[in-house]
């Protein structure tokens, strides 16, 4: 088990200790030392005003939902769709992003944990359905094509992995000793996507929970969605639960991610990726999922810019400020550095699929540029976005969550926790068990619960080194 680089440089920006033995509120990346502008508060009250939606079904408790859908149900027989996973997991990063500046910041959020807890996917217990639809009497999920009765639900990975990061910022700014424990919340449904979001064969970001049902001759089984490039949060992941499989979904996204773009030179990535029989990673055919430009930067990958830029902002990794500065040079080059002239996609040799510009599509080349040099594109990319006007949810949710990021007000949690070394198996203390799982594990015959207790040489590498140190602990100790 090889730890890479990347994990030591977060622990150099965070104040991470080296056990999950005993859990106590998550701390603060330093990251977050601006306070945020009167802009992006003066939008974030326009926002939740706008879309901060409270469940009108249920008397018994207060449960929130970010409202998606231009349609509300009136009355017939069709049920319409009103919330998804996708946009829940952004209110829940916005609103604890405001703990400091929205006195209700809390109770919000904790509405939408509520409603997260109410509609939970049939497979991953601990993921959150991805669509809810309002049929004049509840809101319900797994229904299709306008159906008025509920069915089988299943999870969106970005929801998902939005959720459980979320919960964790919760735990940083409100601590998990209330009514809600968003700790063991969070680590219960990392857990969920590690086991149902992944693929453990490739190691690779599936679409979602429902894809691990899928067998390995189906198309959906080798595919992925770049605007799930979440990259930033997978050492957060790893760290939080212990589980050192999230940096191999690091690097094999890292290795998608540089495959396509150094075919284009311009930082494009499709809405979906299909791995060949070959183990190549290409764009997919149109209307492989959603549309005919599923192989396009459409509406899915249009994200991107913001996703992927994030772990330079965050972790410093060079591969990220390559794809932002790749990406950036792109857009100021075709738009003629006016951002107005940004389009609603493009295919993957930079002509445009479109004809119109969307605030969604400008809004995260804000984050890509905030990794670069041009800092007069910065600047013109965020006048725009401020002046855009009225918008849709997709657009100006994805704008306050870059008006957040790019003032330096994103929240990086680490755990605190009382570690003891050579506790590898975790149970609070160091003993013969210890050594055994470490010796199992140095032979290929088990994993560590938790390999930094036992990164004895602190060299974030677990090997033989280290138990050969453990030996000497324990030799002291008997």
């Amino acid at each position: 088990m090889k730890i890479t680089k990347r994990i030591a440089a977060l622990l150099l920006s965070v104040p991470f200790a080296a056990s999950l033995a005993v859990s106590a509120p998550l701390c603060v990346n330093a990251y977050e030392t601006a306070s945020l502008s009167e802009d992006t508060l003066s939008f974030y009250e326009q926002w939740k005003e706008k879309y901060l939606t409270q469940d009108k079904y249920i008397t018994d408790e207060t449960q929130y939902y970010i409202y998606y859908s231009q349609e509300h149900y009136n009355g017939g027989n069709a049920s319409v769709p009103v919330t998804v996973s996708e946009a829940h997991g952004y209110g829940m990063l916005i609103f604890a992003s405001m703990a400091d500046y929205d006195a209700q910041a809390k109770d919000y959020f904790d509405g939408m944990y509520r409603y997260f807890k109410a509609h939970l996917s049939d497979i991953g217990p601990n993921l959150m359905s991805w669509q809810q639809c309002d049929n004049g009497t509840a809101l319900i999920d797994g229904a299709n094509d306008g159906a008025m009765t509920g069915g089988l639900c299943d999870s969106a990975t970005d929801g998902d992995m939005d959720i459980a990061y979320a919960l964790l910022m919760a735990d940083s700014v409100w601590g998990s000793s209330g009514e809600i424990d968003y700790l063991s919340e969070a680590k219960a449904v990392i857990g969920d996507i590690m086991k149902y979001d992944i693929n453990h064969e490739f190691w690779t970001i599936a679409l979602g929970d429902w894809v691990s049902e899928c067998d390995s001759s189906e198309m959906y089984y080798h595919a992925t969605r770049p605007s799930d490039f979440i990259v930033q949060y997978f050492p957060v992941f790893a760290e939080v639960s212990g589980d050192s499989n999230w940096m191999k979904v690091y690097d094999t996204t890292y290795k998608i991610i540089e495959d396509i773009t150094s075919e284009n030179g311009k930082g494009l990535l499709p809405d979906f990726v299909i791995r060949d029989s070959s183990g190549k990673f290409t764009a997919s055919q149109p209307n492989f999922l959603e549309s005919e430009y599923d192989g396009c930067y459409s509406y899915n990958s249009c994200r991107t810019p913001w996703r992927i830029s994030m772990d330079y902002l965050i972790n410093k990794n060079e591969k990220a400020k390559k794809f932002a500065e790749d990406i950036t040079s792109f857009a100021s080059e075709k738009s003629g550095n006016d951002p107005w002239e940004l389009l609603a996609g493009y295919d993957l040799n930079g002509n445009a699929i479109e004809d119109y510009n969307d605030l969604c599509f400008t809004a995260p080349f804000l984050i890509a540029s905030a990794c670069t040099d041009n800092s007069s594109w910065h600047s013109s990319v965020r006048e725009v976005i401020l002046d855009y006007g009225e918008d849709v949810y997709y657009g100006d949710t994805i704008k306050m969550l870059c008006l957040i990021v790019d003032d330096g007000g994103w929240i990086v949690p680490a755990e605190k926790s009382v570690s003891v070394r050579g506790d590898v198996n975790v149970d609070g203390i160091f003993s013969i068990a210890d050594l055994v799982m470490a010796q199992r594990y140095i032979l290929g015959n088990g994993s560590l619960t938790n390999w930094k207790n036992g990164d004895l040489c602190e060299d974030n590498i677990f090997d033989s080194f280290d138990l050969a140190v453990m030996r000497q602990m324990l030799s002291k100790l008997l």
